[in-house]
C-alpha cells in the first residue's frame, strides 16, 4: 500500500517518525517507513535516530557516504516495497492528526502525483532567520487552490506522494545534484511528460528555519543553477518566473542596466534583506539582477 520515505542529515526524525508511524497504524494499512540517514556526522542524532528500529516496519539505514538528495530519493524509491511513495523531507511535521489518512483517501490511478502543501510557524523568528520566514509564508505556504494555478512549478519535495511507477520513468537528476535545485529540474520533467500533480490540502509544518544569511546564500546558488539549466537547455526560459522576467529585460537590452545594478547595489540589497524589515521586492531585484550579472560574465 504505503511507503513512507524520509531521507535525513544530521536531523532527529524520531518526532516526525513516531507520528506518522501512529497515523498509519490507525489507518489499518500496510506501510512501511524508510529512513536514510545521508552519512551524518552528528553521532548524537544517529544515536537517538536508530531508536525508531523498534518500530514495527521501520528501518533507519545509515549510509556509508553522503550521496545527495537526488540521489538518496532515488534509492528510498528504488528500496521502497509498495505502490505509493509518500516523500517527506526530516524537517517537518504533520499539523493534524489525519495527515496520513488524507493521503490514503487522495489515492487514484487519475492523480499519479499528490502535492500535500507546507505551512510555517506563526510566531515571528529572531531577525536572523526573518527572511527565510517571510519567503516561505508567502511564497511556499500556498493554499491548493493557489498551487493548482501552477501545477509543476508548486511541487515541492518536502511533502509529496506518487506513484512508484512515475519515479522509474522520471527520475530525481543525480547528474545535476550538486549544483541543487532538483526540485525544479524534477517537476519540469514532470510537465514535458504530461503527468498531472494534482495538489490538496495536507501540509506539513516545516520546522529547520535557515539564517537569513544562509538562505541568500543558497538563493544566489540556485540562481548559479537556473543559469546553467537555462544554457545546457535542460529547461525552457518560460518555465520560471524569474527566467521569463530575466529574457524580457535582455529583449529590450536591459539585462547590461540589470547586471550593474547588481555591481552597485549587492551591499545595500544585502543591509535590507538581512534587517528586521527585509523586503521580498528587493529579493526578487537581487536575484534577478544577479542573474543578468553571471549570464553576460
Amino acid at each position: 500500500m504505503l511507503s513512507i520515505l524520509i531521507p535525513t542529515f544530521n536531523y532527529d526524525v524520531t518526532a516526525l517518525v513516531t507520528e506518522v508511524h501512529k497515523q498509519s497504524i490507525a489507518c489499518k494499512i500496510e506501510f512501511e517507513i524508510l529512513v536514510y540517514d545521508d552519512a551524518s556526522t552528528d553521532l548524537k542524532v544517529r544515536k537517538n535516530n536508530t531508536s525508531i528500529n523498534a518500530l514495527e516496519d521501520t528501518s533507519y539505514t545509515i549510509l556509508k557516504s553522503n550521496i545527495g538528495r537526488s540521489a538518496i530519493r532515488n534509492k528510498l524509491a528504488k528500496n521502497a516495497q509498495y505502490d505509493w511513495l509518500l516523500f517527506l523531507d526530516a524537517d517537518v511535521m504533520t499539523v493534524n492528526d489525519n495527515f496520513v489518512s488524507n493521503y490514503i483517501n487522495s489515492l487514484s490511478d487519475s492523480k499519479p502525483i499528490i502535492n500535500g502543501g507546507i505551512s510555517y510557524q506563526k510566531e515571528k523568528p529572531e531577525q536572523s532567520q526573518l527572511l527565510r520566514w517571510i519567503y516561505g509564508k508567502k511564497r511556499e505556504a500556498l493554499n491548493s487552490e493557489i498551487r493548482k494555478k501552477n501545477q509543476y512549478i508548486s511541487l515541492l519535495s518536502s511533502n509529496f506522494l506518487i506513484k512508484k511507477e512515475i519515479l522509474k520513468k522520471i527520475k530525481f537528476d543525480e547528474k545535476m545534484a550538486r549544483f541543487g535545485n532538483e526540485d525544479t529540474l524534477f517537476s519540469y520533467n514532470l510537465k514535458q511528460k504530461k503527468i498531472t500533480v494534482s495538489h490538496i490540502e495536507n501540509p506539513v509544518n516545516h520546522l529547520g528555519l535557515e539564517t537569513s544569511e544562509a538562505f541568500l546564500k543558497k538563493s544566489l546558488q540556485n540562481i548559479d543553477t537556473l543559469n546553467l539549466f537555462l544554457k545546457q537547455k535542460l529547461i525552457d526560459a518560460r518555465y520560471m518566473k524569474i527566467s521569463r522576467v530575466k529574457y524580457k529585460v535582455r529583449k529590450f537590452k536591459l539585462d547590461i542596466l540589470f547586471s550593474v545594478i547588481f555591481s552597485i547595489f549587492k551591499k545595500r540589497f544585502e543591509k535590507n534583506l538581512l534587517s528586521n524589515r527585509p523586503s521580498l521586492f528587493i529579493f526578487d531585484l537581487y536575484r534577478l539582477s544577479y542573474l543578468c550579472y553571471i549570464s553576460r560574465k
